[in-house]
């Protein structure tokens, strides 16, 4: 509980420190807690998703609108060791970063978010330590969502758009929505192209484009349905923004399995998966996401299942579902008033001036 009330009410900065000044115990204990204590965390980290899982799919049978499974993965930065550390922090490595565009040393965690009606909970947050693919990552994770009550959409970068999950997230009644990579290879009009090459072919006018808006930002598209690798039929859009267009480095092209989707409607869609990039943007301002100073694995995956916790309770934890930022603000609030009526009580209760100092100290 000190770790939780430490991230509500001065912010973890990443020491245990932090967290000892909101405890009695003393930051050793805290360490011990995450790194070796007796206690299943599996059991918390089986509540939340249960506690997600209802409240996203009531969501949906009441309003009837879909539930979004959004995955994406994010860095969380640390400073690499001496190569004479005894004691590195355990499963950190180089990974790509897109963000930064250049190798970046850390871990780096696969999040799962569900979200219905503008109710976003993250599901998942697993670290990926290259005994297993970030692929089949998400593949074991769509294989234990239940079937949603509605017709319900699988959203990922270009990175997860694989046959592999798009099957899975099928199985369990998901369509995908998705970018492309633009070396994906269609089949217009029985030819075998690269979506590249169709691109460049079909952007010598703007007549095969139509003009669209999509949260006040106006896109030329083409639509494509058809063939594509491991896709017997699809619909895939091609996009350039209205003042580029034409220009290589700005096609963007997205994946949609549900051909009965118009265009508007795929890219409103897409667009939905923004929230995960908020979510990683909070993690690290307010969660300590980046700067945790905890070197075990088994720890750090507590601490990013205490995280995962603390960001529930933010949404759907003060009565009414809300924003995060609003929800951190709100329990912060009421554990500072909770705190000084306390002492204010033991304040009216107490003889021993020096001993209440010590208390409220």
């Amino acid at each position: 509980m000190s770790i939780l009330i430490s991230i509500f009410i001065s912010g973890y900065h990443g020491k245990t420190t932090d967290f000892a000044k909101n405890s009695s115990c003393h930051r050793t204990t805290i360490a011990h807690f995450l790194n070796s204590g007796k206690w299943d965390d599996s059991l918390l980290s089986d509540a939340l998703k249960r506690s997600v899982i209802e409240i996203i799919y009531s969501e949906a049978a009441r309003t009837g609108k879909p539930v979004f499974c959004i995955v994406d993965d994010t860095i969380a930065s640390k400073t690499k060791p001496s190569s004479r550390a005894l004691h590195p922090i355990e499963d950190a490595y180089f990974h790509q970063s897109h963000l930064k565009g250049k190798q970046d040393y850390g871990h780096q965690a696969v999040a799962v978010m569900l979200s219905c009606n503008g109710i976003v909970l993250n599901y998942a947050f697993v670290m990926y330590n290259k005994s297993i693919s970030k692929i089949n990552i998400v593949e074991n994770i769509a294989k234990e969502l239940p079937v949603p009550p509605v017709m319900s959409y699988f959203l990922c970068d270009c990175w997860y758009t694989s046959e592999k999950i798009i099957n899975t997230f099928a199985a369990r009644g998901f369509h995908t929505i998705g970018a492309l990579k633009t070396n994906r290879m269609l089949y217009p009009f029985g030819l075998k192209k690269k979506l590249k090459e169709f691109a460049a072919l079909l952007s010598v006018t703007r007549s095969n484009f139509h003009l669209v808006t999509v949260k006040k930002q106006k896109y030329y598209v083409y639509r494509y349905e058809g063939k594509l690798n491991g896709i017997e039929n699809a619909v895939v859009l091609l996009s350039y923004p209205e003042k580029v267009f034409g220009n290589p480095k700005a096609l963007r092209a997205f994946l949609s399995t549900d051909v009965s989707l118009s265009v508007d409607e795929i890219l409103s869609y897409y667009a939905c998966r923004w929230p995960i990039e908020i979510f990683f943007r909070q993690c690290k301002d307010k969660l300590a996401l980046d700067s945790y100073q905890i070197r075990s694995a088994q720890g750090i995956r507590r601490y990013w299942l205490l995280m995962s916790m603390a960001h529930f309770m933010c949404v759907a934890g003060t009565g009414e579902f809300c924003s995060f930022e609003k929800g951190y603000h709100r329990i912060g609030s009421i554990i500072q008033t909770e705190k000084y009526q306390y002492l204010f009580q033991c304040a009216k209760e107490s003889n021993d001036f020096d001993a209440f100092i010590k208390l409220a100290g």
